[in-house]
């Protein structure tokens, strides 16, 4: 059961291949960092108009490495959101023309449930149930994985998801975009200890977060005519601050729900201090603790790819599972909102 699936939600056009039997077949990806560097952050429009240029020879390119022609699939998946909505338009365009063509099932895909289930590509997976920490740019959810399709938000963000606080501290101290990256780097050389920020809403009950208090405490912090070794401290300070507090929050989430692994998911999934904290959390607790490869951490199509093949596999007969060839996207999607696949909404 080869799926094509496309992911094109943000800032990387993506496409990529999944099949049951042999696993990952191709995904091609091309990058949009360099295009909306000079602006410091993403510019929707130029986004959305990159991914047309990009996407079409990104589908042949993926096909090709796979080995397959479009005949051969048995179901074309796509990013339907969360996302910026022009962008997620070209995605999904492009992924309905192409099962319309072949007569395929069009599978709408949450992109937190693909960042749910990217670590299903690696070889050693988790069984569920499983509790998920989810940290991008975009989000910072702690979440109960009890099947494909059953979600339940035990935690999130109040304020800033953590890459967005990991960007807005970058552009304070002066580093380029994207910010996090950068940050995490110049923080390996910073001294730790010299600045100690607060572990925001870790002195009280409950498994939500809040960063937006810790940007402006590194703000305050910030010495007049600051150099290169003030603002690696500064970086390992902030840095420190947000893993412990993550890590906090995950031993809560591990103690409440009893479940014994542990998936980190999304772009700060692959800062190596953060992997590096949860990696002593479970060896304490004895949980296992699983990641996606760095590359399957920021956006990509394997993972929408991998998913998209879940859903299939698992659906009904038709008419359990209205979804499938209904043109779907949107800019907000709640992730409990998600039911199991051949789940029957009518």
């Amino acid at each position: 059961m080869p799926v094509l699936a496309l992911e094109t939600s943000c800032d990387e056009t993506a496409v990529a291949v999944y099949d049951g039997e042999r696993g990952l077949l191709s995904h091609a990806l091309h990058s949009q960092v360099r295009l909306h560097a000079q602006y410091g952050g993403v510019v929707p429009e130029l986004a959305s108009r990159d991914h047309v240029r990009r996407v079409n020879a990104l589908v042949r390119q993926a096909l090709d490495h796979a080995g397959l022609k479009p005949s051969q699939l048995t179901g074309v998946a796509y990013t339907a959101g969360p996302g910026l909505i022009g962008a997620l338009m070209v995605g999904a365009s492009v992924a309905a023309g192409l099962a319309l063509a072949q007569g395929l099932p069009l599978i709408a895909v949450h992109h937190m449930e693909g960042h749910l289930l990217a670590p299903m590509l690696e070889p050693e997976r988790p069984a569920f149930p499983f509790l998920a920490l989810l940290v991008s740019g975009g989000h910072t959810l702690l979440v109960s994985v009890e099947g494909i399709g059953e979600y339940r938000v035990l935690g999130e963000s109040l304020d800033d998801a953590v890459g967005e606080a990991f960007d807005k501290t970058a552009k304070m101290l002066g580093l380029p975009y994207p910010g996090g990256p950068h940050l995490a780097r110049i923080a390996e050389s910073g001294r730790p200890g010299r600045f100690k920020f607060p572990r925001p809403m870790t002195d009280r009950p409950g498994l939500d977060f809040s960063f937006s208090g810790l940007k402006t405490a590194v703000a305050n912090a910030i010495p007049a005519g600051a150099d290169d070794q003030d603002r690696a401290d500064l970086a390992r300070g902030f840095e420190d601050a947000v893993t412990e507090t993550l890590a906090i929050k995950c031993e809560r989430a591990l103690e409440q729900t009893g479940y014994r692994a542990l998936v980190v998911a999304g772009g700060v999934g692959a800062n190596q201090r953060l992997r590096a904290r949860l990696a002593t959390l479970a060896a304490k607790r004895g949980v296992g603790l699983f990641f996606p490869r760095p590359e399957f951490c920021t956006d990509n199509a394997a993972m929408i790819a991998y998913a998209g093949w879940a859903r299939l596999a698992g659906a009904g007969p038709a008419d359990a599972r209205p979804e499938y060839g209904r043109l779907f996207t949107t800019p907000r999607w709640p992730l409990e909102d998600l039911r199991p696949p051949g789940y029957n909404r009518q």
